[in-house]
This record gives structure tokens, C-alpha cells and sequence, in this order.
């Protein structure tokens, strides 16, 4: 199974970008794993919430393949324990998936359209992130997850 995230915008902040990139390496030890960068709009301050939800699922929805799992990461999604997450996973990984898609939406989350072509959607806190400090929690917990499957000494219960 490979997994692909594809996340709007690039990671201004240096020090996020860098914590995340460690993370991505330390998951290629386990699992097959792209990141996918999907372009800032252009000119989106002169753009409604729903306009640029819009224009950016023209590109979400273009890179997602018809057989990929679509998870959102969305604060109305499920709520997963480390641990949970992790059996999840190897739920997924077992079913024979070819294609794990997750997906971090812009500042304004998602159109109607990307939620209709997802299968699901994870909440990884109620609490409200920016979009780029979620990459990191994710990347984080992505990894975690596969040292819990593996048996690595990282997670502690």
C-alpha cells in the first residue's frame, strides 16, 4: 500500500518544514508515503471562502485516482487514540488497498465537492489548527502509528 498526502500551500515556516521532513523520512522505513503539494490560488483575498474552496478542489479532486481510499483530515471526523489510528491502518493496509489518500484542506477546509469523493473523515483534535501546523501533527502521528504496528520502542503506553 503506498500513502499519499496532499496538503494546499507550502510550509512557510523553516522550523515546521524541517520537523515535518523528518518525520516523511522516518516513514519510508515503513511504508510507501508522497507528498503531494497543490499550488496556493492565485489572488485569493480577492476571493470568497466558497471560490477558493472551489478552485482548490478543481486540483484536489485532479490528483486523486478512482481507486484511492479518500480520508479528510476535518475537525467533524472521527477521533482516533494513537493506538486506534494505528489499528486503523493496519485495517486498511489489510484489505488490500492500493492507494491511502489523506488529504489537509486550505484555510477555508473543503468544497462540497471533495467531501461528496470522500470516504471518510479523521479528526485529529476538536481544536482548529492552521493548515500547516497540522502537517506536522500529522506527519507525527502518521509515523507513530507505524512504529506501533511495528513494535518500535517510540510510543509509550
Amino acid at each position: 500500500m503506498k500513502i499519499k498526502l496532499i496538503v494546499v500551500g507550502k510550509t512557510d515556516e523553516k522550523c515546521l518544514e524541517q520537523l515535518i521532513n523528518k518525520y516523511y523520512k522516518r516513514l519510508h522505513s515503513f511504508v510507501s508515503f508522497e507528498e503531494i503539494i497543490i499550488p496556493d490560488i492565485k489572488n485569493a483575498k480577492k476571493l470568497s471562502a466558497t471560490e477558493q474552496k472551489d478552485k482548490e478542489a478543481k486540483l484536489i479532486l485532479n490528483k486523486i485516482e478512482k481507486n484511492d481510499f479518500v480520508i479528510l483530515l476535518d475537525e467533524k471526523g472521527k477521533e482516533f487514540t494513537s493506538v486506534e489510528f494505528a489499528g486503523y491502518l493496519q485495517k486498511r493496509m489489510n484489505s488490500g488497498l492500493k492507494n491511502l489518500l489523506f488529504i489537509i484542506g486550505g484555510p477555508y477546509g473543503f468544497s462540497d465537492e471533495v467531501y461528496a469523493r470522500a470516504n471518510q473523515k479523521i479528526a485529529l483534535s476538536k481544536m482548529t489548527f492552521s493548515h500547516q501546523l497540522i502537517r506536522l501533527i500529522f506527519a507525527e502521528q502518521l509515523y507513530r502509528a507505524f512504529t506501533i504496528i511495528n513494535h518500535h520502542p517510540y510510543h509509550h503506553e
